[in-house]
């Protein structure tokens, strides 16, 4: 079954179209990886699916539903999302980050919290204990009173995973994951992403590294120029000319032939 189904989504910006009519189906409990060279419209498709951008056409459904126009309603729906630039709250400790994703799926109201009554410390206490579960699950259960702005490179990367978990996703966005990452931090990242699929939760993640890419996605989708150039196993996409071209900048033995006759 379908997780989420995106169908001719456009994004145009005054006379320039970043997204042109691109058609994505994720399934239940796979990791799909969006692929392109710099400039092909990738994190603008990210940024149409979690409400970021409003597509200028187009329609996205979640398990069967049109997603939302605002972020957070598209977060509480079950879509999460990390960003290719981390954005963490630098000052507060990993432990609270991850808090702040929970606080989706709580239901004490403003009198509740207000009063601090008994619903609201329950539901305080269970956030806390998720929170710090979560942050084992990533590998950071060490560094949970540490401020997310003293961790390395690589541990902020996870906290931002960890908190987007917070909020119970059916679907989850990364945006580059291992960008900036060195050789064992990426392993690392393989086996995270791994983790979260044996949670059955659905992943789209946008990477350049494609070692990374074809190792571990189901199934791999090409944007180039806004539009989607091909999608298939990582095999089919990594052998095909298309793709070469289009990261080379090189003709096809296709339009080589042609440019001979």
């Amino acid at each position: 079954m379908s997780v989420l189904e995106a169908r001719a989504v456009t994004k145009r910006f005054g006379g320039l179209t970043a997204v042109k009519d691109v058609d994505l189906v994720v399934n239940e409990g796979e990791i799909l990886g969006l692929i392109g060279p710099n400039g092909a419209g990738k994190t603008t498709f990210f940024n149409c699916l979690t409400g970021m951008e409003t597509p200028t056409a187009g329609d996205v459904t979640y398990k069967g539903a049109p997603l939302p126009k605002r972020p957070d309603l598209i977060t509480k729906a079950g879509v999460a999302r990390t960003f290719q630039n981390i954005r963490l709250f630098n000052n507060m400790t990993a432990l609270e980050n991850v808090i702040v994703g929970r606080h989706t799926r709580t239901k004490a109201g403003v009198f509740a919290a207000v009063g601090r009554g008994p619903r609201y410390h329950r539901e305080e206490r269970e956030s806390e204990q998720t929170a710090r579960d979560l942050l084992t699950f990533v590998g950071l259960g060490r560094v949970g009173d540490e401020l997310a702005k003293s961790l390395p490179y690589g541990d902020q990367r996870r906290l931002e995973i960890a908190r987007a978990l917070a909020t119970d996703p059916g679907l989850l966005l990364l945006d580059e994951p291992t960008a900036g990452m060195n050789p064992n931090e990426t392993a690392a990242a393989i086996d995270l992403v791994k983790g979260v699929q044996a949670r059955g939760i659905a992943v789209v993640l946008i990477e350049h590294d494609m070692r990374f890419v074809f190792g571990l996605c189901d199934r791999v989708a090409v944007l180039v120029q806004g539009q989607k150039l091909l999608e298939g196993s990582p095999s089919e996409v990594q052998s095909d000319d298309r793709v070469i071209a289009a990261y080379l900048g090189k003709p096809t033995e296709a339009e080589t032939a042609g440019d001979k006759q």
